[in-house]
């Protein structure tokens, strides 16, 4: 089984590149992993997370893993739409397991021991990020720092994030989608 670890931006312009990004990390995550059931494991935050997750479960016998950083109905609040909420509990209810984090101090803290636990429990992690240091280990910087530090292979798939105190997402123009693979072997050869 190959479990594959998401993190990444929120808010997602143009998401037909991005997507396309996606489905270019999962074609050689395949070619790496070749005999096993892809398994996503993720929190389900809006954008990164969930567009991962819904594009790997679009493909035959894959699972979801779902670690919640918060209690659901607390982490929920976070998801300011309907729409978004619903999105949520239909992606949770396909879920072959959900894990309760331990409780932490604060919001920040429990999304950053969510992103470690993904990194603690994936082979490979897919991060949609615009390559920008965001603030504190929570961010999407932070998680794929500690994934290059520990050698873990990662498909960086290059996306804007958004306008500064706004939710308008923005785009990296002809470098959206476009995929980077690190701590990847070659092609023909297993991880």
């Amino acid at each position: 089984m190959a479990v594959i670890g998401v993190t990444g931006h929120r808010f997602l312009g143009d998401l037909e590149r991005i997507t396309v990004g996606v489905e270019a990390a999962l074609r050689r995550i395949e070619q790496a992993f070749p005999d096993g059931v892809l398994t996503v494991i993720s929190p389900l935050a809006e954008g990164a997370d969930r567009l991962v997750a819904q594009r790997i479960l679009a493909h035959p016998g894959t699972q979801l893993i779902v670690p919640l950083p918060l209690p659901q109905s607390d982490y929920m609040t976070d998801f300011k739409s309907t729409t978004s909420r619903e999105e949520f509990l239909d992606l949770l209810a396909r879920a072959e397991e959900v894990i309760a984090l331990p409780p932490v101090a604060c919001r920040e803290q429990a999304y950053a021991v969510g992103g470690r636990y993904v990194l603690e429990h994936c082979d490979v992690l897919i991060a949609i990020w615009d390559g920008k240091p965001t603030h504190g280990p929570a961010g999407t910087s932070g998680i794929v720092a500690q994934a290059r530090a520990g050698g873990l292979p990662l498909a960086w798939i290059h996306a804007g994030n958004h306008l500064p105190g706004t939710d308008i997402p923005t785009s990296l123009g002809p470098e959206q989608g476009k995929v980077t693979f690190e701590h990847f072997p070659r092609p023909g050869r297993k991880i």
